[in-house]
């Protein structure tokens, strides 16, 4: 489409068109939610819109802005900048290990000037967009048993394995378990899930005692008895159990929680900030903002089922498994269920990289929806 011809009164009708297209439920979730994450922040800075707060709103509202312009993009536009964006997200992690920034033992930014960022943030996207593209151009026999489950094992396993190298465990997992969920929802026999489930669980015990860093394996270890160093490795754990339970049902009320208040809870704002919810809002906040949390995974879902064509399915299907991951892992991590790997909570922590990487995956699952339509022909791209 030329410049000129969006002035022309039938494109200007199918812009209107698209626009109303979009899942605006879907979009006042996301407001809740990122209105409930500045309403802590303003309350753990104690009543300040500062440090946190004003940048966390004001990050949003770029995002969301950018979530409906993307949504607007014709999904025959992604599907061929599937692989680019792939390969570049591959170029930039391998330069992380040559010329990245090393913070607190791991080396995983890349700095142009004032400027640094993660390129794992963007393999997240890239490894949904390939797969998608790749499971679209093939039969549901080829990706349900054969050898071409070689082709997607390599394509997930060199960049899982270039993050885990930063060290970045974290995300090394959910870049796998997104891959994961996409070659399954693509057709995978049960036979190869059921054989994989069995040889992971084989193989976890000797990756935690020869694989892992000293500190990684303490991170477990501490996750299995994190009273046993309370003051040490299972600091964090013990303050964020303590937060949640003492929230009770209803909350110690806006503003009065200890725990984050008194600073006794770490990385309050980002990791733990569903600590800090629980403390405040008791068990009925936390339910509320997790309803948010769940309808937003059902309408994305929803989004996914509606599309007709198999890229678009699997790539909303694969955005909002990365989404789902999040959530949970977090979730888990937070009430002990899990061990302390640096996965914020979406939209609720603050922090912009992790913000603009979850809302532009939402501006493609929102593509799916509105051009759900859309017929991608295999192997191209093309907009004819």
């Amino acid at each position: 489409m030329t410049v000129s011809a969006l002035t022309r009164p039938g494109e200007r009708d199918r812009l209107v068109v698209k626009f109303g297209e979009i899942d605006w439920v879907f979009g006042l979730a996301l407001f809740l939610i990122a209105g409930t994450g500045a309403l802590m922040l303003f309350s753990i800075a104690g009543s300040s819109w500062e440090p946190w707060a004003a940048k966390h709103l004001a990050r949003f509202t770029f995002c969301f802005l950018l979530m409906v312009t993307l949504a607007m993009v014709d999904i025959r536009v992604w599907f061929a900048l599937a692989y680019p964006v792939y390969a570049v997200g591959l170029l930039l992690l391998v330069a992380v290990e040559a010329v990245g920034d090393t913070r607190l033992g791991a080396q995983r930014w890349l700095s142009i000037g004032s400027f640094s960022f993660q390129p794992s943030e963007i393999m997240k996207l890239g490894i949904v967009l390939a797969l998608a593209r790749f499971y679209h151009s093939i039969s549901a026999e080829r990706a349900k048993l054969s050898w071409w489950l070689l082709i997607p094992a390599a394509m997930l396993g060199v960049p899982v394995l270039l993050v885990a190298h930063q060290p970045d465990l974290g995300t090394a997992m959910l870049i796998a378990m997104t891959g994961g969920a996409i070659i399954v929802l693509a057709g995978l026999s049960w036979r190869i899930i059921l054989g994989g489930l069995a040889a992971f669980a084989v193989a976890v015990p000797p990756f935690v005692l020869f694989v892992m860093h000293e500190y990684q394996r303490q991170r477990v270890l501490t996750f299995l008895d994190p009273e046993s160093d309370p003051s040490g490795s299972g600091y964090h754990i013990m303050q964020s159990m303590i937060a949640l339970g003492s929230g009770g049902v209803l909350g110690k009320g806006y503003g009065l929680g200890s725990q984050s208040q008194l600073n006794f809870l770490p990385e309050k704002q980002t990791d733990f900030i569903f600590a800090t919810l629980a403390e405040e809002f008791g068990f009925v906040g936390c339910v509320s903002v997790l309803a948010l949390y769940a309808a937003v995974i059902f309408m994305g879902l929803r989004a996914a089922y509606v599309s007709h064509s198999h890229f678009g399915r699997l790539a909303a299907a694969g955005t909002m498994a990365t989404f789902t991951l999040y959530v949970l892992i977090n979730g888990a991590m937070v009430m002990g269920l899990a061990p302390v790997v640096g996965v914020p909570m979406p939209m609720l922590s603050y922090g912009g990289t992790v913000m603009l990487t979850v809302m532009i995956g939402f501006g493609l699952v929102m593509s799916a929806r509105v051009h759900r339509y859309a017929e991608i022909t295999s192997g191209k791209g093309s907009l004819l």
